[in-house]
């Protein structure tokens, strides 16, 4: 994978203004376009899609100071039919105009060329385990709420806290299916959401396919196949989220799987509020 990453870096500067085919690519290099901007936005901290618009306007920035090229043609030379859609997105980079930069020759905001290296230390051995699941019915109370990568996030906070006591005594009868108990379900987004783009949060269980499920509940299905269930433990949330950081660092680039497309489920096995012993199950299939 981190082979394939660079590889599209490359066709990224290749292309200049041309659309790139994601899809094509990732078929090209036996993979998918889903876990392949998965791994792109988990490794460089950025989507797939604002990467390639922020290394277009560090060019075209280079381009107009440069004072050899129209604005016009510094436009469509990076893929924008209007010199108006152009500063828009050069002003979303830059903070100044084209005109700003060509009179001023800056600030100019520079996104260098990506390089990833993998290295792998074994300093944090992941316990994993790959089980093969059939169709899940995730219930529960779901809401929209904004996506944040760091620390916790108040609006699933507010959520949950919103919950009767007795609705998660009842949440927890209903539990019959495997991962059981409550869980934490984070609905499939675009597989490189920035952050503050809006996911479905589901806070409830697994039943069994055939079960009624109560009108009053929300409903997830996801189709059978496998998953890869990683264990950690320590404090909330930041041991969560470096175990999803080293999932696409450390495990996905040295193991024969890829992501698929579905939620992700973090079920709780101990939690105190600040400290946490919990699996996160992620829908896989081999690479």
């Amino acid at each position: 994978m981190i082979g394939t990453l660079n590889a599209l870096v490359d066709r990224i500067e290749a292309a200049a203004g041309t659309e790139l085919d994601v899809a094509d690519f990732a078929r090209a290099h036996g993979t998918t376009e889903y876990h392949l901007r998965r791994m792109f936005s988990a490794l460089a901290g950025m989507p797939l899609s604002e990467y390639i618009r922020r290394r277009r306007m560090t060019l075209a920035g280079a381009e107009l100071v440069a004072g050899a090229s129209s604005l016009l043609d510094v436009a469509v030379r990076h893929g924008y039919g209007s010199v108006e859609a152009f500063a828009r997105a050069f002003r979303a980079v830059h903070g100044i105009s084209p005109a700003d930069a060509r009179r001023d020759g800056g600030p100019l905001r520079t996104q260098p060329t990506l390089r990833f290296r993998l290295s792998v230390e074994g300093r944090s051995p992941m316990d994993v385990t790959i089980t093969t699941a059939p169709e899940l019915v995730l219930v529960g109370h779901a809401v929209e709420v904004p996506l944040i990568h760091e620390g916790v996030n108040p609006h699933i906070q507010q959520h949950i806290a919103g919950i009767p006591a007795e609705e998660h005594a009842r949440l927890k009868a209903l539990s019959d299916a495997e991962p059981a108990g409550v869980l934490a379900v984070t609905g499939d987004t675009p597989p490189d959401a920035p952050e503050g783009t809006m996911l479905t949060y589901l806070h409830g269980v697994s039943v069994q396919p055939d079960a009624e499920v109560p009108a009053d509940l929300d409903a997830i299905r996801v189709d059978a196949g496998s998953w890869a269930v990683f264990t950690a433990s320590g404090p909330f949330p930041e041991t969560l989220q470096n175990l999803w950081a080293a999932t696409a660092t450390e495990w996905f680039p040295s193991n024969p799987w890829r992501l698929r497309p579905g939620p992700s489920i973090v079920r709780y096995l101990e939690f105190t509020g600040t400290h946490a012993s919990c699996e996160l199950w992620l829908a896989v299939e081999p690479a």
